[in-house]
């Protein structure tokens, strides 16, 4: 039976990963002028493998910004300018959606939702969030709904094969995040959580490795490196067939590294931090194997966490029942642990 629910759920998921027909495969470009100034001349990768060591090994200042100095709430709606700058005007103010509970303790959650989540996305997550009595801050992350450029039909430039611009984009969401974990101090919030899904889930890990505000986090798909769920995923397919044009996995495992969860996982160890790990059994996008040695690097490590496992794959979490079962479960941890 496990075999035949196995093909059917592959099945589903390869159909709902294909359904959009306007991915595109970019040319590769190492994208050293995001990050490199001055820019260097022609290809760089010995100046791009300098700056990722450095960056890695100053991540603390490499994931910190100038506090922005222009929060607006606006009918719930909270704009501030990015302390990251990019030459997309769109992309430099952020957006967020506040949904507070009714009164009681002061918690709260920053939402990062998947990559290429339209604006709607993971907004009934928020409210059913306030149900569980924690006020919920729903954050677009860099080039994603109102921040995407019209020359965009999806956020290829959070994820692509330009190398630079992929970084420069994370650092911006991280920093960002940052930023609303400040907002949501200002308002006096006294214990904040962290909840993030699929590229958000990422974004959501790097933010906590950096940020000890962050007392509870919620890791919805866990991957120990980027580089290997854009190379194995199913719907980053068109990613790596540009990527390919100039690194192999290995060579991009290196170069990414800044961005991947496993660079800081270390971060976590005495940290007063209750974690809720979310994977999902049959996944072809964040492949298990990937998933298992996140699970396995918390336990030996005897980390505070709990695990839940969903009965599906990456695109079908987002279908019922299983959402219900993903939404349930993030819910109830927050409200327990936060």
């Amino acid at each position: 039976m496990s075999g035949l629910y196995a093909k059917w759920m592959d099945r589903w998921e390869y159909k709902l990963a294909t359904q959009d027909s306007n991915r595109k495969v970019r040319p590769f470009d190492w994208g050293a002028d995001w990050l490199i100034q001055p820019p260097p001349n022609g290809e760089s990768p010995q100046q791009m493998a300098r700056f990722v060591e450095g960056a890695i090994s100053r991540s603390d200042d490499f994931f910190t910004g100038p506090t922005p100095k222009d929060f607006r709430l606006n009918d719930n709606h909270l704009t501030f300018t990015s302390p990251v700058n990019s030459p997309y005007p769109e992309n430099n103010t952020v957006h967020g959606m506040w949904f507070p509970a009714p009164k009681g303790p002061k918690r709260a959650v920053v939402v990062l939702p998947q990559w290429n989540s339209d604006a709607g996305g993971h907004m009934g997550l928020c409210r059913l969030l306030n149900k569980f009595g924690v006020s919920a801050l729903r954050m677009s992350m860099a080039y994603h709904d109102r921040r995407m450029p019209a020359e965009l039909e999806r956020a290829d430039y959070h994820c692509s094969s330009n190398i630079g611009r992929t970084i420069h984009a994370c650092r911006q969401s991280v920093i960002d995040v940052r930023s609303c974990l400040t907002w949501l101090q200002q308002q006096g919030f006294e214990r904040i959580g962290i909840l993030g899904t699929s590229l958000g889930s990422c974004m959501a890990f790097i933010t906590t490795a950096h940020d000890p505000r962050v007392q509870v986090g919620v890791f919805n798909h866990v991957s120990m490196y980027f580089s290997e769920v854009v190379w194995t995923g199913l719907s980053t397919q068109h990613v790596r067939k540009g990527i390919e044009e100039g690194l192999d996995r290995e060579q991009l495992r290196r170069f990414w590294a800044p961005i991947s969860p496993a660079t800081y996982i270390h971060r976590l160890k005495n940290r007063k931090l209750a974690s809720l790990l979310i994977w999902a059994k049959y996944d072809s996008t964040f492949l298990p194997e990937f998933s298992r040695q996140v699970l396995q690097y918390f336990r030996e490590n005897k980390l505070d966490h709990e695990v839940f496992t969903l009965p599906c794959a990456h695109y079908t979490t987002g279908r019922f029942p299983y959402n219900w079962m993903d939404g349930l479960a993030m819910c109830r941890f927050l409200s327990k642990r936060l």
